[in-house]
């Protein structure tokens, strides 16, 4: 069956393997059809892996080898929600040790450009709590951040 609505991601030749990545990295992720061109195109020859569907957390996505040109910016990123300090750390830790880069509050950047939010449940409860005052504190914690800790984010709650 075929989604109605598909993230379609560019990458230069190595869609294949960040969808593998992906696969392996995040939960209820895998690897589906991966279509190779049947004719020569401007980025690669017949043959060449032109697309490879997979998913990432459940959500349909489509690796394109479009060629060079065409980087990722954070205009768009995954928001991967995690549920405690463990699987925030063993996800940031995935993207950023296999050639990504860290960033701030939360974001990094996998080796093929694109942005990931790895976001604690308990982060999104704290910024979004009905106490303005609590959620001002988490929210200023969070600021200062790079890699998201829980144990600071809750220490904030308590105020």
């Amino acid at each position: 069956m075929i989604a109605k609505n598909t993230i379609c991601l560019w990458y230069n030749g190595d869609a294949e393997e960040a969808a593998h990545f992906y696969a392996q990295t995040f939960p209820n992720s895998a690897v589906g059809r991966v279509m190779r061109a049947p004719g020569d195109y401007p980025a690669g020859k017949q043959g060449a892996v032109l697309t490879v569907e997979f998913t990432v957390c459940g959500i349909p996505c489509l690796g394109l080898n479009g060629g060079p040109g065409v980087p990722h910016s954070d205009a768009f990123s995954f928001q991967i929600s995690t549920e405690d300090q463990l699987e925030t750390d063993r996800l940031w830790n995935a993207i950023v040790s296999n050639g990504g880069s860290e960033s701030a509050c939360g974001w990094c950047k996998d080796k093929w450009g694109l942005s990931w939010q790895i976001t604690p449940r308990v982060l999104i409860e704290a910024i979004t709590n009905a106490d303005p005052a609590v959620a001002q504190r988490a929210f200023s914690t969070m600021m200062t951040m790079v890699k998201i800790d829980v144990a600071a984010i809750e220490a904030a709650v308590r105020g």
